[in-house]
């Protein structure tokens, strides 16, 4: 009990975004680009966090969007506001890592499995994943993208955004967290909100940090709702770490 009392005073302390990012400072996503980007929606078809395609059967999202009882997921549009729902939703079961507890204790990353194979074209597409653990090198300029607010206290928006967002180097992100007394947890990546204006913030948890074409994070959490940075350095689930479980998950079609 003062366990679970401790963690809701220092999430409330924090202000940690549960509920994931909107874009701040980005732009729309030109149609033809990041053709793997998933909406992740609930049972009323309202969007609750982002997530990416990986294969024909599975998109990956956060943990933490479990929360929200996902029921589905939108592939093929960049634009919410129009949704085909009998070629673009897709039923979906949730695969949530078995460690996951909160995101304070890290693990947040969450497989949704497709009812039906993904219908791959000119509209829908995969984005690979890292063939190996891996580090990406600091200050590389990499990209995140999701649905939702654009700066703090703002509407949301139905057009997908994308930027540009550099990596920062895990023991500054460390300290730089340390000194707002909260320890990160293992097996992440930091990237935007320090030193930068641009970065993430609620709306839409669960999209991807893509490097080179390649997606190494899904975005977790920065601290509080303010979302005018630069403060702390946001905060990744980096996926070369968790490979295995998702091949096995992948081989397997189901969790």
């Amino acid at each position: 009990m003062m366990k679970t009392l401790h963690q809701f005073l220092l999430f409330h302390l924090l202000g940690l975004n549960v509920l994931g990012s909107e874009i701040i400072n980005g732009k729309n996503v030109p149609q033809k680009l990041m053709l793997y980007m998933a909406s992740v929606q609930d049972s009323k078809d309202s969007h609750v966090c982002g997530g990416f395609l990986i294969s024909e059967d599975f998109v990956v999202t956060a943990a933490h969007c479990d929360r929200q009882k996902p029921t589905s997921v939108v592939l093929g549009t960049h634009n919410l506001k129009k949704v085909d729902n009998k070629t673009m939703r897709y039923a979906v079961k949730r695969c949530k890592h078995p460690s996951f507890d909160n995101e304070r204790n890290g693990n947040d990353i969450m497989l949704l499995k497709l009812s039906k194979k993904a219908r791959l074209g000119k509209t829908v597409q995969l984005i690979q994943l890292p063939k190996t653990e891996m580090k990406v090198k600091d200050k590389a300029k990499c990209r995140v993208a999701g649905w939702g607010l654009t700066k703090t206290g703002g509407k949301v928006v139905d057009v997908l955004q994308v930027v540009d967002v550099p990596i920062v180097n895990l023991e500054v992100c460390k300290t730089e967290w340390r000194n707002v007394r909260f320890n990160l947890p293992d097996n992440v990546i930091c990237a935007g909100g320090y030193n930068t204006t641009k970065g993430f913030c609620q709306g839409d948890s669960g999209g991807p940090l893509v490097c080179s074409g390649t997606a190494v994070g899904v975005v977790s959490f920065n601290m509080r709702k303010n979302c005018d940075y630069p403060n702390v350095p946001n905060v990744y689930t980096d996926i070369s770490k968790y490979l295995r479980w998702i091949k096995d998950i992948l081989k397997k079609k189901n969790c």
